[in-house]
């Protein structure tokens, strides 16, 4: 029963699934509110710029009904009134087409927005199956279309019917009017009309548009797999995480040895801990660590110290103490000044000495506070091992 659960489509789209969908041009639309709206547009436009359509193709309508003889022999006068006519058609539609252009490209914003995908373009072979054809003819989604289409042919044919009786009056009433005024009323009875017939349609789209959205959810639904695979895809493999981890740890290792050679002194546990410290007077406010490991890092310290000859100094409670409570780059914690102070200055003193000064006393008993020794909050003398840093 669970192997089954896990595999039945019941959790909503994850926020991942529905932008790769939406990568691939998957997204809610509704013919219904496109259609409504690109007609209401029209509709408007017909009923506000009636007045001046009419002037247009009236005047068109005179200057095609105009006949002289002349005008029957000479080719180049008739070209001229059939581009005149042209002329005053495209005057009166322009307006209106291009305020349907701005509907075309504001409607799909409604719902889903607007997508270029390169996915959606790309060629389907799957759609080409017989089967898969069948299907789709005989499925749910084809039936809710078909149910719709019905509904609304019969909605918007009685509205029409209903339109038309009631404006038969009006519509008959035209053919004795002159033709400057019966094209302006002509215009605006189609576009009042109009209008009553396609608020029908606002109530088909205020239909369609929770099903779209429903039926584009439904679609994308996953299962409780699904959003594990995916949780697994975007946190990474494991293995590959550790391998990464591993790389980074090793170059950060790198990247620390490299700096060993620059440092004043190494403090030492002697054997299972080193820390490398650099004290600059002018740019810094206090010594900082920029070297510090255990066991094979510790040794590999020491190594290059005695390489680069850089003081080593045995100091187990201020290393302890330096290697717990500081990170690489820190200054050290001012509770250590006065010991690290110490080591420091015994640590100019070597170099004095190694040009022909006298040889210093080596340091011991350094001021270590017993809070910042593991050990000695620990109330062991064991010195405990650990992992390379």
């Amino acid at each position: 029963m669970s192997e089954e659960s896990d595999l039945e489509k019941t959790e909503p789209a994850s926020p991942r699934r529905l932008e790769k969908a939406r990568e691939e041009g998957q997204v809610a639309r509704s013919r219904e509110l496109v259609t409504f709206v690109m007609l209401s547009t029209g509709v408007g436009g017909v009923w506000v710029l009636g007045e001046m359509m009419g002037g247009h193709f009236d005047s068109a309508l005179r200057n095609g009904l105009q006949f002289e003889r002349a005008s029957a022999f000479d080719p180049a006068h008739m070209m001229n009134q059939a581009g005149s006519a042209v002329l005053h058609a495209m005057q009166a539609l322009m307006p209106v087409l291009m305020l349907m252009l701005v509907a075309a490209l504001v409607a799909p914003m409604l719902l889903g927005g607007w997508l270029l995908s390169g996915k959606s373009l790309a060629p389907n072979f799957s759609k080409l199956n017989p089967i898969a054809g069948i299907g789709r003819m005989f499925s749910v989604e084809t039936l809710a279309e078909l149910v719709k289409t019905i509904i609304k042919s019969l909605l918007v044919g009685g509205v029409a019917w209903w339109v038309i009786m009631d404006d038969l009056a009006a519509i008959m009433a035209l053919l004795s009017e002159p033709s400057r005024a019966a094209l302006p009323h002509t215009l605006h009875l189609v576009a009042g009309s109009c209008a009553l017939i396609i608020a029908s349609l606002l109530l088909v789209a205020g239909i369609d548009v929770p099903y779209q959205l429903w039926s584009h959810a439904h679609k994308l639904r996953m299962s409780r797999e699904d959003l594990r695979q995916e949780q697994k895809e975007s946190d990474g493999d494991p293995q590959v995480k550790a391998q990464i981890r591993r790389a980074q740890q090793q170059m950060a290792k790198r990247r620390m040895m490299a700096e060993v050679p620059k440092a004043d002194i190494i403090v030492t546990n002697p054997t299972h801990f080193a820390v490398a410290l650099k004290y600059i007077d002018k740019d810094m406010r206090a010594p900082r660590v920029i070297a510090k490991g255990t066991d094979l890092v510790a040794l590999r310290i020491r190594a290059m110290a005695e390489e680069h000859k850089i003081p080593v100094l045995e100091a187990p409670p201020l290393t302890r103490a330096l290697y717990r409570h500081t990170k690489l780059g820190d200054e050290i914690p001012a509770a250590l000044y006065a010991a690290v102070a110490e080591v420091l200055a015994w640590a100019y003193q070597l170099q004095r000495a190694a040009e022909g000064g006298a040889t210093p006393r080596t340091p011991r008993d350094l001021p270590v506070p017993d809070s910042l020794d593991p050990l000695a909050l620990a109330g062991t003398t064991t010195e405990p091992t650990g992992n390379a840093a």
